[in-house]
């Protein structure tokens, strides 16, 4: 499968979630616990793949992108600090959903950019046969993934 083809199917599956969490409802804190979980999973797994193998290749085939790169680790910082925090935290804690709605404000942000003006200079750099392996590398990388979000590189930074 294509590298970014890939982190685009991650970004559905991370959609989905977010709109499964926001039609939940108030008194749906189990429901809210699980997507909240299963965001968690996803997010930390497709962060951890996008700095160990996508944003290496992208920056070597693309130098230009070096500026989207730095600001997406960025990014991924702050929403893993997120996730850790969400981790831990009960859904009836009155700050849940406040946190979980900042958390789906700066992914969809992220996502927008690096779909809309990131990734179209990243394929033509890297041409289809390297995407297809950097998918490859990043689909097997998956089940490396830590569980905690702080394991991911850009937390410590």
């Amino acid at each position: 499968m294509d590298g970014i083809v890939l982190l685009k199917d991650d970004h559905k599956t991370v959609e989905k979630l977010f709109k499964e969490y926001e039609k939940a409802g108030d008194g749906a804190l189990k429901k809210k616990r699980e997507i909240a979980d299963r965001v968690i999973e996803e997010l930390t797994t497709h962060t951890w793949i996008e700095e160990k193998i996508f944003y290496p290749a992208a920056r070597e085939a693309a130098p230009d992108t070096k500026d989207h790169v730095l600001e997406s680790v960025e990014e991924h910082h702050v929403v893993l600090w997120m996730l850790s925090e969400l981790k831990g935290m009960d859904p009836s804690d009155e700050r849940f959903d406040a946190k979980m709605t900042v958390l789906m404000e700066n992914v969809r942000h992220h996502v927008e950019e690096e779909e809309r003006d990131w990734f179209p200079d990243v394929r033509k750099a890297m041409g289809r046969n390297r995407l297809k392996e950097l998918g490859e590398q990043m689909q097997a990388a998956k089940a490396e993934a830590p569980a905690d979000p702080l394991a991911v590189p850009s937390a410590d930074q």
